[in-house]
């Protein structure tokens, strides 16, 4: 076993002892979803007031609206959620390469063979190279997305790995 594993052993084990919600409804209490990315730097519980049965937690790299839908879609018409709450933030990785990038490395480090598989899969990383702009955008195409109600609030922040602030773009 290796020392994340027996981390995650030993954690379970602690939690597991004064664990008392057990009770929570499977539908999250406050009706809202949060978008975030799965940046090891943002701990969307304490960043953003959520208590546990709150809200759904969704992550993705670069907290993309378009890798999530799948998820939004069954967060809103399965479990009852109005509310989007999406946040990007400062210094993510997404700003940092281009599609043409990711793929070589994959190439590179994994073969031709698993850059192909990833092409069929998954042909756009979804890289953004404006924080504030991949914000607009992400909103927007949940604003405009058949999917996702009108009916729903959606609003677009950024928080900042700097300062633990979030600020409000959209």
């Amino acid at each position: 076993m290796s020392a994340i594993q027996k981390n995650v052993e030993a954690a379970s084990v602690k939690y597991s002892e004064s664990f008392t919600k057990g009770h929570l409804a499977l539908p999250p209490a406050k009706k809202y979803l949060v978008l975030t990315c799965m940046d090891a730097r943002i701990d969307p519980a304490q960043a953003f007031g959520i208590e546990l049965g709150d809200a759904h937690v969704i992550r993705n790299a670069g907290a993309s609206a378009v890798d999530a839908l799948r998820s939004i879609v069954i967060s809103e018409q399965l479990l009852g959620t109005t509310e989007i709450v999406l946040v990007k933030h400062t210094g993510c990785g997404m700003l940092t390469f281009k599609n043409e990038d990711a793929f070589g490395i994959v190439e590179k480090n994994l073969g031709a063979e698993a850059a192909e598989e990833l092409r069929k899969h998954s042909p756009d990383f979804l890289p953004f190279p404006e924080l504030e702009k991949a914000v607009e955008q992400d909103v927007a195409f949940l604003k405009k997305s058949k999917a996702v109600p009108e009916s729903v609030t959606i609003s677009g922040w950024v928080y900042e790995v700097e300062t633990g602030k979030t600020r409000r773009v959209v």
